[in-house]
């Protein structure tokens, strides 16, 4: 211990006094807001204001219909309870990112025919006094087609919505015709939304949940692999460095391989785990002022209501995959001996948490199925695989126990096969091991 502290020091405060760290700890938060915030802003966007649509009704009886589906919102239209849960706020994001619309009437004038009111529109267009135009043939009710006409046909949102909104119109429109009211008709096609619930002690109804906590499980997996791919490569790079500078040579001499190795992989990882707490200090402290903004401006937001214990395991999960995959980069440190060389077998380990998270989803829906129980042991796939259990379906505390347990002889085996091959791969100079030459230096005592 007396030798694993000091290595441990020297990679920590080496780390931290850089300008890399410094640098990349103030813009993570920024380049995160600018990837996941901006491109929603930009989507949602409508930089010229109103849309301006022109509409030729040849059927002389459905450009009220069209006018007033087009121009009114979806607001309300969900019935009661339309303001709770996840699907309700997702719709109200896509209402905020609806395109408006002004409509007008134009009819063929008397006398004259539609190429004539065509040729006219178009040189609206032209001119830009309008956006677009639409040609309602007196044969939609039958055939469902109209045409569309405008510079742009590359803004497919707003003439997709105009499409799904002119859709309705002809079909209220057919239902009239019909005798249906289509008032009674969107009464009983309203939509159900589902409060859930876990039932509790003793027929007790239990508390109300949500999605919150399957996409904690998700959040601490992405976590897992994005700090595995700006740490493990510091790693990699650091056990390289020392075995092309040969300083590695010099430290044998006062201590083991595996006392080395460990320092490094321990210093390296509180690196990142300091960077990641001043990263969710920020994360939390932006939550609870966005909170507090919307509370004040009338909005009714909450944020997800996750167990203590569920936040726990989370921690712990993320601390064991981050080990995982950090005394992997190692071994693969351990075994090459250029960066170049690393780089490509740092693929194949990147392939593992991204497996994980695909085997999140089959995991999910039977939490206590055998093949779910056997993901959540294996411990390169058991810091995602298990909480995602954990959140389903809480599993046995042993289980639990039992992964953890798993998680922590891999991570100290890994560490002491990467010494060995650290150590012994220090003698060798301009020659790449082959596989049989690593085991026999694994096997050497």
């Amino acid at each position: 211990m007396s030798k694993l502290l000091p290595i441990i020091k020297r990679e920590y405060v080496q780390g931290v006094r850089s300008k890399t760290f410094v640098v990349s700890t103030i813009l993570g938060p920024a380049m995160l807001f600018v990837f996941a915030v901006v491109p929603g802003l930009l989507f949602g966007m409508k930089a010229g204001g109103a849309m301006r649509v022109a509409v030729v009704d040849e059927t002389g009886r459905l450009y009220e219909s069209v006018r007033e589906s087009v121009t009114r919102t979806d607001e309300g239209e969900a019935g009661p309870g339309a303001g709770v849960g996840p699907q309700s706020a997702a719709r109200r994001a896509g209402r905020d990112m609806e395109a408006s619309y002004v409509v007008e009437q134009v009819a063929v004038p008397p006398g004259g025919s539609l190429e004539e009111a065509r040729r006219a529109l178009s040189g609206r267009l032209k001119s830009q006094e309008l956006d677009a135009y639409v040609i309602l043939p007196r044969d939609i009710m039958e055939t469902g087609r109209a045409r569309y006409y405008s510079r742009n046909l590359g803004d497919v949102i707003s003439i997709g919505r105009l499409e799904d909104r002119l859709s309705r119109a002809v079909k209220e429109q057919r239902m009239r015709d019909s005798g249906i009211d289509p008032g009674v008709v969107q009464s009983v096609n309203r939509e159900v939304e589902m409060s859930r619930h876990k039932p509790g002690e003793e027929g007790e109804e239990g508390e109300e949940g949500t999605e919150s906590s399957f996409f904690l499980a998700l959040t601490v997996g992405m976590f897992i692999f994005i700090a595995t791919l700006m740490y493990g490569q510091a790693i990699l790079s650091a056990v390289v460095e020392e075995k092309t500078t040969r300083i590695a040579e010099m430290l044998f001499s006062s201590t083991d391989a595996f006392t080395l190795m460990a320092g490094k992989l321990i210093g390296v990882s509180l690196l990142g785990l300091t960077q990641y707490a001043l990263w969710a200090l920020l994360f939390v402290a932006a939550t609870l002022y966005g909170v507090g903004a919307l509370s004040a401006g009338g909005m009714d937001f909450t944020l997800p209501n996750i167990p203590p214990v569920f936040a726990l395991y989370a921690l712990l999960f993320f601390l064991l995959g981050f080990y995982v995959y950090a005394t992997m980069f190692a071994v693969v440190g351990s075994m090459v001996s250029s960066e170049k060389e690393g780089a490509q077998l740092a693929y194949a380990v990147m392939m593992l948490p991204m497996a994980a998270i695909y085997l999140a989803f089959p995991v999910i829906r039977s939490p206590n199925s055998d093949f779910a129980f056997w993901v959540s042991m294996i411990p390169f796939f058991s810091p995602i695989t298990m909480i995602v259990r954990i959140v389903a379906e809480t599993p046995p505390l042993w289980q639990i126990a039992l992964s953890l347990a798993i998680g922590v002889a891999t991570v100290v085996g890994l560490v002491w096969v990467a010494a060995r091959i650290y150590r012994t791969g220090m003698l060798m100079y301009g020659k790449r091991a082959t596989i049989p030459e690593i085991l026999r230096w694994v096997r050497r005592a």
